[in-house]
């Protein structure tokens, strides 16, 4: 394409083509713009220059289209069709959608957020396509360049960490989906019940125990110890697996004690013998938040996206804390 050349054509003359190609007449052409006749034979002139054909013969019933001029019709139609759309501010609407959408999600919230969300999305745009990604190190990378959509991560609530909601990219936005905090899951039989239900369990025995961790980020440690790092001590990181579900596996047919967030522990439970224990100790909370650019800020297709993980996430939340009251 040579913007240059395209530059230079009044983009006004391809609307009174259309009209001209329309009545096939000067006069009424001239009348349907509101203009003079003279007006529309001078831009009929600019239009063979620019256009290097006659575009029309004179007959005694008015304009004949020329060869050139008939080919252009079949395309101009569209051509100005596609002008007024980029006037128009942008619309979506998902009922006939075809978007495509893309999100990276720690792997955590799969289960904690993923069924409350999808089933609402695709009821209200049947036609659209979702694609999931596992939150890596390099997700908000991706994230900044354009190549996914959205990024629902787990960040810390304590101002002082390295990962703190506030400390995002220049550029990224962010909104707090819920608040969770850390517990333990071990086995059913497993020996330190005794001490937490004799009220021994402290964080002493905690760290005097095995621990599988999950591998996040590519970081074998979680900001728990960088925070006992912080305090001269560490924990036994036995055995490092890359994902949730396999951790609680571990966990289930092992003494190691499995320290993860209580909104996953809930679904690992469902699925193990394993006994859900708290962290003996204080520890900042967390929060699971969703990530996306700010140049997709008042995009209408992006904002829907936004609206309904938000509504949905909230509703289901509340619907669970009635759930837990109500037993």
């Amino acid at each position: 394409m040579n913007l240059d050349n395209l530059a230079r054509v009044d983009l006004n003359l391809l609307v009174i083509l259309q009209v001209l190609l329309e009545e096939q007449s000067v006069t009424r052409a001239a009348h349907r713009l509101h203009v003079s006749q003279s007006a529309v034979s001078k831009s009929l002139n600019r239009l063979r220059q620019t256009l290097d054909d006659p575009l029309f013969q004179r007959t005694a019933h008015g304009l004949k289209p020329t060869a050139h001029a008939d080919a252009l019709r079949q395309k101009l139609p569209q051509i100005l069709q596609n002008l007024y759309q980029l006037t128009q501010p942008p619309t979506f609407y998902p009922e006939n959608s075809n978007r495509h959408f893309s999100f990276s999600m720690v792997e955590s919230a799969y289960e904690t957020l993923i069924p409350y969300f999808i089933g609402p999305l695709l009821q209200q745009a049947p036609q659209i396509k979702l694609d999931s990604y596992v939150w890596t190190e390099k997700s908000m990378q991706d994230l900044q360049q354009g190549q996914i959509d959205f990024g629902i991560a787990g960040r810390d609530i304590h101002p002082q960490t390295d990962s703190n909601i506030d400390q995002v990219p220049e550029g990224i936005e962010s909104q707090v989906l819920f608040n969770d905090h850390q517990v333990c899951l071990v086995r059913k039989n497993h020996p330190i019940l005794q001490k937490v239900n004799t009220g021994h369990w402290d964080q002493t025995h905690y760290l005097t125990m095995s621990h599988v961790q999950v591998r996040c980020e590519g970081n074998d440690w979680w900001a728990l110890d960088y925070h006992l790092a912080n305090l001269g001590l560490h924990r036994n990181l036995s055995t490092t697996v890359p994902d949730f579900y396999g951790a609680a596996s571990v966990c289930a047919n092992t003494d190691l004690i499995f320290t993860l967030p209580s909104s996953f522990a809930n679904h690992a439970q469902k699925l193990y013998s394993l006994v859900s224990i708290p962290l003996p100790f204080e520890f900042m909370p967390m929060a699971y938040v969703l990530l996306w650019h700010e140049r997709n800020n008042q995009e209408p297709g992006h904002k829907w996206f936004r609206n309904m993980i938000f509504s949905s996430v909230e509703k289901a939340i509340a619907n669970n804390r009635i759930a837990k009251k109500g037993r």
